[in-house]
């Protein structure tokens, strides 16, 4: 009789170099969030540091038959998705009053010049 929770070769092949490509990018997205260089760069990075994350509980979740993993996953993903969004609002929101503020002071300029 098999366990029921051993693997073929080939899932166990594809779940190693599925989690080493991840881990790989994990690297890369973290020396995108230390080098930057602007504020949008490092936000995209985390965002993506949680998206690896996903995947690797994910993974865990596949190698290790325990579906507990897929729950932290599901709200990793949901803490995500709300950070995400905070930022846009944030982005967006600095851009009306970085655009409010030269208006402000292009008018002062012309009142200035009469």
């Amino acid at each position: 009789m098999t366990d029921p929770g051993a693997q073929s070769p080939i899932v166990e092949w594809a779940v190693n170099v599925t989690m080493t490509l991840t881990v790989l990018g994990l690297v890369f997205a973290f020396v995108r969030l230390i080098r930057g260089p602007s504020l949008p760069d490092r936000v995209v990075s985390v965002d993506l540091i949680t998206v690896l994350a996903v995947a690797i509980a994910g993974l865990l979740a596949i190698t290790h038959t325990e579906p507990d993993f897929l729950d932290i996953a599901v709200a990793l993903a949901l803490v995500a998705f709300l950070a995400t969004v905070a930022f846009a609002w944030y982005a967006e929101r600095s851009t009306e009053l970085l655009n409010r503020d030269r208006g402000a002071a292009e008018r002062a300029e012309e009142t200035d010049g009469r």
